[in-house]
């Protein structure tokens, strides 16, 4: 009785969404990949999901009280990882984000939103006022700042933007004043230029062809162009599994993480994405109700931050394969291939489960 007692206490209505997000990512990793070198990537997505699977149930058992009374540690741990990324860490496509462990490469910055969002909740939940000072926005700005600016020099602009939209979130949540947003948003206006200067090459060359793609097709451009022809091709009904030529012949790149979404839209059609999106929108919708249930402010912030960070990435990946927004790598969450960010989501969704479970405690 008590195991089936713990099987019902799961909250299967967030559950259903995520496991159907993961069984689509596993098959269109089948089809992105089957015939060539990558051929059975599905495999090892797979290990991932139970390996993330297992740190959701375990995470959900740990009051999460205990967890944000760990919040100084865990930032100080997610902090030093960071740095060490930077000193020792693998570099691929350019960047250096992974820390080699085994046979297994983590990227810190997957574990450093998990942080982030416990530290903030941590912090905001003690405020005893309903609006922010701005002695507040500037000790949220110092406590976030550090490790975005960490992830930046990987460089990693989709995760630091990723962090951005969360304190924003957070922030609103606490009671931001629109004169403190207007002067915020007014400063990054103004701090624009500045950043142009100090961005790598190929991240320069991606806003370039989002702005001029016509012109980009054949070079910087060219992972959007055939994104959006494998989109298009795809029709309503799509093409069929394993059928989509632009999916089958390697012209989408990376169609088994980051471009994932492209290759379902031509293989799966309208239809598909559109039934992926209502999953996403189930999940997001299931997040928010969590939220208004917590026992406490606490609980709220942590759930508000899981939906914010998994909502940004659906939504700048869907715009990014369409052409509304430049490639950033940002993956499509529980479906894109990649071990790191697998077993984020689901250690993220772990302690929203902790927070539903214990919605009644104070």
């Amino acid at each position: 009785m008590r195991t089936e007692s713990r099987i019902r206490e799961f909250d299967w209505a967030m559950l259903v969404p995520v496991l159907l997000l993961c069984a689509i990512g596993v098959l269109q990793i089948a089809s992105a990949t089957r015939g060539g070198n990558l051929d059975g990537l599905q495999w090892k997505q797979l290990e991932w999901i139970a390996m993330g699977l297992v740190g959701m149930v375990v995470l959900s058992r740990i009051d999460y009280h205990a967890v944000l009374e760990q919040a100084p540690a865990l930032y100080i741990g997610a902090l030093l990882l960071l740095i060490s990324v930077l000193l020792l860490g693998h570099a691929k496509f350019g960047a250096r984000r992974w820390l080699s462990l085994g046979s297994f490469n983590l990227q810190v910055s997957e574990l450093a939103k998990l942080v982030i969002i416990i530290v903030l909740a941590r912090y905001l939940s003690e405020l005893r006022t309903e609006r922010l000072t701005l002695l507040d926005l500037a000790k949220i700005g110092v406590l976030t700042g550090f490790p975005t600016l960490l992830i930046l020099l990987q460089p990693d602009l989709g995760t630091a933007l990723v962090v951005v939209a969360l304190v924003a979130v957070g922030m609103f949540l606490a009671g931001l004043e629109w004169k403190h947003a207007v002067a915020i948003l007014a400063l990054a206006a103004l701090l624009l230029p500045a950043a142009w200067h100090v961005l790598k090459p190929y991240q320069k060359q991606r806003l370039t062809a989002f702005f001029r793609p016509e012109e980009t097709s054949q070079t910087s451009g060219y992972q959007t162009q055939q994104s959006k022809i494998a989109v298009g091709s795809g029709g309503i009904r799509g093409k069929g599994f394993g059928q989509g030529s632009q999916n089958q012949l390697g012209f989408v790149p990376v169609r088994w993480a980051d471009f994932i979404l492209a290759g379902l839209a031509e293989e799966q059609g309208f239809i598909g994405v559109l039934v992926v999106l209502l999953l996403y929108l189930g999940l997001l919708l299931r997040l928010t109700g969590t939220a208004r249930l917590a026992g406490d402010r606490a609980g709220m912030y942590l759930v508000m931050g899981v939906a914010a960070v998994i909502g940004v990435h659906v939504v700048v990946n869907s715009a990014m394969v369409i052409g509304y927004m430049p490639v950033t790598g940002i993956p499509l969450p529980l479906m894109s291939h990649g071990g790191s960010s697998i077993v984020f989501v689901f250690l993220a969704l772990g302690l929203v489960m902790n927070v539903r479970l214990r919605r009644f405690v104070n």
